[in-house]
């Protein structure tokens, strides 16, 4: 009997553990999460020298490539590239860089980063 209720305890015990266990991880991921949300930014640019339907991949890959880039758009016809990217691991000014370096000039369009 003495065997049966400890083992009834020490079950609940698990239990209660294990849920504390369970809620403080979902609360952890979503601070971890919103913080890396407020992280990132997005900056336009405009892209010289697009004249084919191959040289938004180029633009886009270069500019993926930059440690920090989250994502990058480019519109062909309007000649723009629009990057999301971690401010503490790259800038602006690398971003375009890397465009640049790949053969297409890229200069941050006036603005506010967002």
């Amino acid at each position: 009997m003495k065997k049966t209720v400890m083992a009834i305890i020490g079950v609940l015990a698990l239990g209660t553990v294990a849920a504390g266990v369970s809620s403080l991880s979902s609360s952890d991921t979503s601070l971890i999460s919103s913080q890396a949300h407020a992280a990132t930014l997005s900056q336009t640019f405009a892209i010289e020298k697009m004249t084919c339907a191959s040289c938004p991949i180029t633009v886009r890959k270069a500019m993926q490539r930059v440690d920090g880039v989250k994502s990058v758009s480019v519109d062909f016809e309007a000649k723009t590239a629009t990057a999301s990217f971690d401010p503490d691991i790259t800038d602006i000014s690398a971003i375009a860089a890397a465009s640049t370096n790949a053969g297409f000039p890229a200069h941050a369009k006036a603005g506010k980063v967002q």
